[in-house]
């Protein structure tokens, strides 16, 4: 099933809508009120996510699950992206460091930023220059664990940002993927 999709943007707050649909996906799945408080604070932090980007962005959000046990909130939003910021956003992409965008949230906030201020971190490693770009939660907690092990700088405070994190505790994913003009953040949650 596929909720209703709820357009969003920053010049207009449609959260109250957004936080009907959490709601209303809950109350379709007969969810505990635990799980129904899940997919709620979800909700609520990625429309906050919406709240703090600068400039104007328009977009869509929506909850999708197949068997009511695990449930997808995608926010979706739409960036002008000429070749100049295309060109930052991929060579940003596979520099492994950014001292603008530290820790959790602010590794996500930077897929939504005004492109040119945006030297994004992404673990990808590979060093290829992709158009398509992915973050993982869990590929960044596992860098993290890996950085404390090692003592190397700043990991031990990344890691208590982190742990601090709203997403991080009640989300068992989170994925943030631009293609194109589209930045995509999908948060994945198992219910009981």
């Amino acid at each position: 099933m596929k909720s209703d999709v709820i357009e969003v943007s920053t010049r207009q707050d449609n959260t109250d809508l957004v936080l009907e649909t959490a709601d209303r996906v809950a109350g379709y799945y007969s969810l505990p009120e635990k799980s129904a408080m899940y997919l709620r604070l979800l909700t609520e932090e990625m429309m906050g996510m919406v709240r703090a980007i600068a400039g104007e962005v328009t977009g869509e959000f929506w909850i999708e699950s197949e068997d009511g046990k695990e449930f997808a909130l995608h926010l979706k939003v739409w960036k002008k992206m000429d070749q100049k910021a295309r060109e930052q956003l991929i060579a940003a992409s596979t520099t492994g460091t950014n001292e603008a965008h530290r820790g959790f949230m602010g590794k996500i906030r930077a897929f939504f930023e005004p492109l040119d201020d945006m030297p994004l971190l992404l673990e990808m490693g590979s060093g290829e220059v992709r158009t398509d770009l992915t973050w993982s939660m869990k590929a960044y907690q596992e860098q993290l664990e890996e950085d404390v092990r090692q003592n190397k700088s700043g990991a031990k405070e990344a890691w208590d940002e982190l742990e601090r994190s709203v997403v991080a505790h009640v989300a068992d994913e989170v994925k943030v993927r631009i293609d194109g003009y589209d930045v995509e953040m999908t948060a994945y949650k198992k219910v009981l």
